[in-house]
């Protein structure tokens, strides 16, 4: 099973999308937008950005957690990821984004 996009509505009346690995595990998570066509845009630009390793952004939280972000060329961020416990997992999670999000499907909930 390949990776997919899911766009969904969310309690606040925005809508999301996730990235999700064939596994199912979510590994990237967007920001909400207006509507479905805002996240729409989201999904295009996370395919289009996702190759460049230069559009994540490595981060490491006030805890000590690591995490990441996908940048637009714009400098906006598109997507974010979980919190992971070591460097070696934030960077495997940005390769799992690298290679399930070019070819994901989307689906709408």
């Amino acid at each position: 099973m390949a990776g997919k996009f899911t766009i969904f509505s969310g309690k606040s009346g925005k809508t999301y999308f996730n990235l999700k690995a064939s596994n199912g595990e979510i590994i990237l998570a967007s920001q909400g937008y207006v509507d479905k066509s805002g996240a729409r845009n989201g999904v295009d630009s996370v395919k289009s950005n996702a190759a460049n390793p230069a559009r994540f952004e490595k981060k490491t939280a006030a805890n000590g957690k690591f995490h990441f972000s996908l940048k637009a060329g714009n400098g906006q961020i598109i997507g974010n990821s979980e919190m992971y416990d070591t460097e070696k997992a934030r960077d495997a999670g940005i390769a799992s984004v690298a290679n399930h999000a070019p070819g994901a499907n989307l689906v709408e909930e």
